[in-house]
């Protein structure tokens, strides 16, 4: 594991660490087969997921079965988005209006 997704890992919580390594272990799977392999509830896969996707260690995708379903993968260092400093230094520099007050 690299250490970015260490970094990355680090303030998640345990839940979320767990399903990251089953993911990351052996593939996809969905939030059912989370719950059967890490033997957490549903709800705690589902939250672990969500804090996962936020981070974007894990990408969710369709289930090729069935397409009410998702699937859930870690998402490899390489294609890993990295925080978009530009834009948010891009903003920052940006001039602001002037507002005339009466």
């Amino acid at each position: 594991m690299d250490e970015g997704t260490r970094e990355l890992l680090e303030p998640l919580p345990p839940s979320a660490k767990l399903v990251y390594y089953v993911l990351d272990a052996e593939g996809r799977f969905d939030q059912t087969g989370l719950a059967e392999e890490t033997r957490l509830s549903t709800r705690t896969v589902r939250f672990a997921v969500e804090k996962l996707t936020e981070v974007g260690l894990v990408e969710e995708g369709l289930c090729p079965r069935d397409a009410r379903r998702s699937v859930y993968q870690a998402v490899p260092p390489a294609e890993r988005d990295t925080v978009d400093e530009p834009e948010a230094t891009a903003e920052a520099d940006a001039p602001t209006a002037a507002v005339a007050e009466d």
